[in-house]
């Protein structure tokens, strides 16, 4: 009686899990350069009943698991922020992160801090990092396709838009931060990245999706509930039987 309470608590754990997964995506539909946590699910240890007539086979219930992220490319929008950039094509730019590691990033909102540098919008710095002339407006900054930021004509820095062999196997750091682990592969320069001045690429959430898997994990959470609360009236029943 209690594998069958476990079984059901593991399937509730598993479909909570997903709902987790689906909330940050939908919180994270208007994040520029996010991309979606895809999430699956394996079946747990079996084992044989051999009290059973049939010596049967029961399960240990389903467990869930990040299967990674998604790599479609998101709607690229015009924003008339010519520190806006938008990558087309698998890749990521690069960006000091607080505690000195280099993370991973698709979101191109840029800005310039008090020292000239190009920064993220929370304030993390490109790696190479780029400064740019005193007294630089964001009018007079140019970024070509190829990442090359140029001032008043003089180049003033590159954009190094990089990529890794598995990007589903990068480890969020939040805020549509990644770092490359030993199952996404070193960093190296990205092939066939197209960069636009002005643009920003929008979350690639598919609201739909995300929306009909929240349902199914709600009513596979519900199912779950009612299976628990079943085994335990049951439980109750035998102890007044003996």
């Amino acid at each position: 009686m209690l594998e069958g309470m476990y079984s059901a608590a593991a399937g509730m754990e598993a479909a909570q899990n997903q709902l987790d997964a689906v909330s940050n995506n939908i919180a994270n539909q208007n994040t520029p350069g996010y991309q979606s946590e895809v999430v699956g699910f394996h079946d747990l240890l079996y084992t044989t009943d051999n009290a059973a007539p049939s010596s049967a086979i029961v399960g240990a219930g389903s467990a869930a698991d990040t299967l990674g992220f998604s790599q479609a490319q998101g709607s690229i929008q015009p924003t008339k922020n010519p520190l806006d950039v938008a990558l087309t094509g698998p890749g990521y730019l690069q960006v000091r992160q607080p505690d000195g590691t280099t993370g991973l990033t698709r979101n191109g909102t840029l800005q310039l801090n008090a020292a000239g540098q190009l920064t993220t919008s929370l304030g993390m710095e490109l790696v190479p990092p780029i400064t740019l002339p005193k007294g630089t407006q964001p009018a007079q900054v140019s970024i070509a396709a190829n990442g090359t930021v140029t001032v008043g004509g003089s180049k003033v820095g590159q954009l190094q838009v990089v990529q890794v062999t598995a990007p589903d196997k990068l480890l969020p750091q939040g805020n549509g931060v990644y770092a490359a682990t030993a199952a996404s592969g070193p960093v190296r320069p990205a092939q066939g990245v197209t960069i636009q001045q002005g643009y920003l690429e929008q979350s690639n959430v598919d609201l739909n999706s995300e929306v009909a898997a929240m349902m199914n994990a709600e009513q596979s959470y519900a199912m779950g509930s009612r299976a628990v609360q079943l085994e335990a009236q049951l439980g109750q029943i035998a102890a007044t039987l003996r």
